[in-house]
């Protein structure tokens, strides 16, 4: 009979490169925010897998690239802590994007890491179903050719292909040991920081490109309505939104607060869902001057 195995495992790329949404694949419920817009990540989310032979712990990492501000350097600096600690890597290449400057920036980080610690690195061809099989091969022979992996998987996190797959060989590689943590927990985050990261993605939906960047969401205060009903109870969920200009602010709130509404509606859903009871969410967005670039703010904010 083989040992129990269970450790920590990281999904590393370029911005948008698919790693929440295979981390959400892979967990079997969303524990990551996704969104078309690069750089969504900016904490590390843990999810868990846990089947009758391991334990999966997936730590998901803001996407590795050259920083234009103090909160990108911050960001670089969490993947590569990150990468110190984990016992197994997954280097997410989107088939639908040949790979280039930023793969081959990450490909030689990986192989510095490499050369001081021995991790094993899985080159995972992520979207896999956004292409034919011609352009699959072609990108699977670039993924060979750009570094030394322990072993090369296609999968598709949206269509489901794969997925199993991509657990089990990321598994093959942690220690034996006992889990970690107990069946039945996805993720060890706590709920105030994913209300902030669900309402953080219901208000990036179709923003302009400048914005994602420039939000950051901070829980003030969750609290049990006094007087419900023992069968019916509600949570009142205070949440500020910042923005680094006023022009940003506008966009947010939208005409008539319409936009707002419609960012308070979607992440209320999906709260109700992760809290498993009804929410009352009260949206504030605030403006917080180039927050990005200043040390205090970005402690305050989190980061």
């Amino acid at each position: 009979m083989n040992s129990y195995r269970a450790g920590f495992a990281c999904l590393v790329g370029r911005p948008n490169a698919g790693k929440s949404t295979l981390t959400n694949a892979l967990v079997g419920q969303k524990v990551a925010i996704t969104s078309s817009k690069p750089q969504t990540t900016r904490h590390t989310i843990r999810g868990i897998a846990t089947t009758p032979e391991a334990q999966l712990i997936l730590v998901d990492t803001p996407g590795l690239h050259k920083p234009r501000t103090l909160l990108g350097q911050r960001l670089n600096d969490v993947v590569r802590e990150t990468l110190m600690d984990v016992d197994v890597i997954g280097f997410c290449l989107p088939c639908d994007q040949r790979i280039g400057p930023g793969d081959q920036f990450i490909a030689a980080e990986l192989a510095e890491l490499r050369r001081g610690r021995k991790r094993p690195v899985v080159a995972l061809a992520t979207k896999s179903d956004t292409v034919d099989r011609d352009r699959l091969a072609q990108h699977l022979v670039a993924i060979d050719q750009l570094g030394d992996w322990q072993e090369i998987v296609p999968c598709s996190a949206t269509g489901g292909d794969q997925v199993e797959t991509v657990l089990s060989v990321l598994m093959k590689y942690l220690p034996e040991s006992p889990k970690l943590y107990p069946d039945g927990v996805l993720t060890d985050e706590p709920d105030d920081v994913m209300v902030a990261e669900l309402v953080r993605e219901a208000a990036l939906e179709g923003v302009r490109d400048e914005l994602p960047h420039s939000i950051a969401v901070v829980v003030d205060e969750m609290l049990p309505r006094e007087g419900r009903p023992a069968d019916r109870p509600l949570m009142d969920v205070r949440v500020n939104i910042f923005v680094e200009r006023s022009s940003q602010k506008a966009i947010i709130i939208g005409r008539g607060g319409s936009r707002l509404r419609d960012v308070g509606t979607r992440a209320r859903t999906a709260i109700e869902e992760l809290l498993g009871q009804k929410v009352f969410l009260d949206l504030h967005v605030k403006i917080a001057k180039d927050w990005q670039r200043d040390p205090n703010q970005l402690s305050k904010l989190g980061f």
